[in-house]
């Protein structure tokens, strides 16, 4: 009998102590933290740990999403199988008859309504490898010109800026670790501390240091906190104020007259625009004083080294690309390009935001940064696919203008992957009409998103803990995430979809991959010569050297930790300066009589995008499990709105409810809402529809909307 018992005891404690390692990347945020999921095996019950892991970006940190990332994946609301709508409701149905059903109904449609008439509209959140196929499934296997994603909504702004004055557009174009020893950093539009909280402690050391931080918001936030000195400025007014600090630095001699006459095209027209301004008309514009301008300007200009940092407040505007060319302005002016601890950095969003504009996913792009339009580009590439170069569709339409066409009737059948449109888009009443209009639409994603309920076909999509692939980071540096965790259930990566849907439609021959080393193979050799040359990278240098930032050219090519050094992107060699007016090319909303307030968006730190996944992770949803509106006490008072109350906040656009929430720490004639929630609460219902002219960014960041008690509301 003992011994019987200690066989029992000593099978328990086996099982108890089986471990399993995955390692991995976080799937939310573009630093891309690297991590491992310890799965602990106790008696009969499984449970989880996440842990960071020492790389040469995050250095180990994890903030509170990545430490719970794991709980969405292993959801049981997973989608682990082909669900079919049938009489409105969703069905099981074989991959087999899932791949039919699409074969069958994409074929109709173009067969009536032409090639253009089937849209893809992808994702900034899959692998590099997973963005280069959706592009060449759209243009060879489609052979369709529309298709855009979800990161025309985030990035455009800085890249389109970065592209047109650089000449190049890497996120950052200083490694991270020059941040430490910056003397002046200006923080223009965001919030790092809770969108990219594990980047935070650069910046503490930098200010540990002795840097000046000048922080640009229309909130007091975690981020402003650090900073020396904030500029509180008006939503919207982004680049009256960078016009602002450039006539200080101009009228006070502080522009490095060597570097602008050696590298810099357009000073003389930036110089003789500015002097032309008022210094108390912009004050007035901003909301931000004049002696606080001259103070940041002065500081900024007379420092050895800088670094100007945008995100989404100063991007996601109408006017966000020539806000973000007047910052790029300021740089240059002063001559803080190229050089050590001197650079610009967009703090990209999306967890693959970089990775996922490079390599063909963008309207108007190929694989490398290469332009669909361009007639040398387009030959390249179809050399590498196999196809004509005359067979390549042309270029399309942003994600926006895609919905616009879906609504007209235009564009009559869509593949989506990994995003969720009716939440992220501007104008989203008119976006969930268009996508109801669809003759047949098939969402590839993780969950039954508020957007794949309106599909007819939802296809099992792997999480990151399955899908291996490389990402590239807020850096540019391009990381391999490991992922070993077998998939759920029927689901599959979004590559193997892809090469699935491309073999029914008779294109297996361009799409017979069995791996994603594969497809990056053959990106590689795609990016050669580009902007974006990856041709250097492969996954067994990425394994040894922890990551590597491109441009890498050829396999003993180290990888570009500063860009810029010698000369820009450009032809010549030289950066470009352009004179940005105060006032936006598009029209921007205004407070007026009917409509007093401004609104601006933004993040929490426990959320991500439309909340998809997070929402699904009862430690990240317990943080922040409704939405809000933030609001000055004085304001509140005003509009007789009590704190922690219902108030309904209406645009010309639509209305909707959320609970206030008083802080002094926003302008008074501000408020802000997040964009993680749907439904009643989700707040692009209240974004007007107007694109920025360059990179066709909506403005999320500045429109107008009265608010009102819930009580009164309904009464009415």
């Amino acid at each position: 009998m003992t011994e019987l018992l200690l066989k029992y005891f000593r099978s328990r404690q086996q099982e108890a102590e089986t471990e399993r390692v995955y390692d991995t990347q976080c799937p939310y945020c573009s630093m891309q933290c690297k991590m491992q999921l310890i799965e602990q095996s106790i008696v009969s019950r499984k449970q989880y740990k996440t842990i960071g892991k020492d790389n040469p970006t995050s250095e180990g940190r994890l903030c509170i999403k990545g430490m719970n990332a794991h709980q969405h994946a292993l959801h049981s609301d997973r989608i682990t199988y082909p669900l079919l709508k049938v009489n409105g409701e969703f069905v099981r149905i074989s991959w087999e008859q899932a791949l039919e059903k699409i074969r069958e109904n994409f074929t109709s449609i173009q067969a009536e309504d032409g090639n253009d008439a089937l849209a893809v509209y992808g994702s900034a959140s899959i692998t590099n490898e997973e963005a280069y196929l959706l592009g060449k499934f759209a243009r060879v296997a489609l052979q369709t010109k529309y298709i855009d994603y979800n990161g025309r909504l985030c990035m455009s702004a800085a890249a389109s800026a970065a592209s047109q004055t650089f000449g190049m557009d890497r996120g950052f174009t200083n490694s991270m670790s020059e941040i430490s020893n910056v003397r002046c950093i200006i923080l223009a539009g965001t919030n790092i501390a809770e969108c990219q909280p594990t980047m935070m402690p650069y910046f503490e050391r930098a200010k540990e240091n002795g840097a000046y931080i000048i922080a640009i918001d229309p909130r007091e936030t975690a981020t402003t906190k650090m900073a020396d000195l904030h500029l509180k400025v008006k939503p919207g007014a982004d680049a009256a104020l960078a016009n602002g600090l450039l006539k200080v630095i101009i009228e006070e001699g502080l522009v490095d007259e060597a570097f602008v006459r050696e590298r810099v095209k357009g000073f003389d027209e930036v110089a003789e625009h500015v002097a032309a301004l008022d210094m108390d008309e912009i004050a007035e514009l901003t909301g931000v004083p004049v002696e606080q301008i001259r103070k940041a300007g002065g500081i900024f200009g007379r420092e050895e080294t800088g670094m100007i940092f945008t995100a989404r407040g100063v991007e996601q505007q109408t006017d966000g690309s020539a806000a973000v060319r007047n910052f790029l302005n300021i740089l240059l002016a002063t001559g803080k390009m190229g050089k050590p601890y001197c650079g610009y950095g967009a703090v990209t969003g999306q967890s693959n935001g970089q990775g996922a504009r490079e390599h063909g996913q963008k309207a108007d792009q190929l694989p490398g940064y290469r332009l669909i339009e361009n007639e040398e580009h387009r030959a390249y590439i179809a050399d590498v696919w196999g196809v004509r170069a005359e067979d390549l569709p042309r270029k399309g339409v942003s994600a926006y203008e895609m919905m616009e066409k879906v609504h007209s009737g235009e564009i009559t059948g869509m593949l989506l992957m990994c995003s969720n449109p009716i939440v992220s888009n501007p104008n989203a009443h008119l976006v969930q009409e268009a996508l109801q209009k669809l003759k047949f639409f098939v969402v590839i994603d993780l969950f039954i998103s508020e957007t794949a309920r309106l599909a007819d076909l939802i296809l099992p999509a792997s999480s990151y803990l399955e899908d291996e692939g490389t990402m590239t980071n807020v850096e540019g540096r391009v990381t391999l995430r490991e992922a070993s965790k077998p998939c759920p259930g029927e689901a599959r990566h979004d590559w193997q979809i892809l090469c699935d849907i491309a073999k029914v439609l008779g294109k297996g021959e361009y799409f017979s991959f069995s791996s994603a080393e594969e497809i990056f193979n053959e990106l590689r050799i795609a990016s050669r010569g580009g902007l974006a040359d990856y041709s250097g990278i492969t996954y067994d240098r990425l394994r040894k050297e922890n990551g590597i930032l491109w441009p890498c050219p050829d396999p003993e090519h180290p990888g570009t930790k500063r860009l810029f050094e010698e000369s820009f992107a450009h032809p010549d060699g030289k950066a470009v300066m352009v004179a940005v007016s105060n006032n936006s090319v598009v029209p921007k909303e205004k407070p007026d009589g009917e409509f007093p307030l401004y609104l601006t968006t933004g993040r929490v730190m426990s959320h991500y995008l439309t909340g998809v996944q997070t929402r699904k992770s009862s430690s990240l949803a317990a943080r922040n499990f409704e939405s809000f509106m933030e609001i000055h006490p004085a304001t509140a008072m005003k509009y007789n709105i009590q704190d922690q109350s219902l108030v309904k906040v209406e645009s010309r656009r639509g209305s909707i409810v959320v609970r206030s929430q008083w802080s002094d720490k926003i302008r008074q004639d501000t408020v802000f809402v997040p964009f993680h929630w749907a439904d009643s609460q989700n707040v692009n219902f209240l974004i007007p529809k107007d694109l920025d002219p360059t990179c066709r960014m909506p403005g999320f960041k500045a429109s107008a909307v009265k608010i009102s008690p819930i009580v009164e509301a309904i009464s009415h």
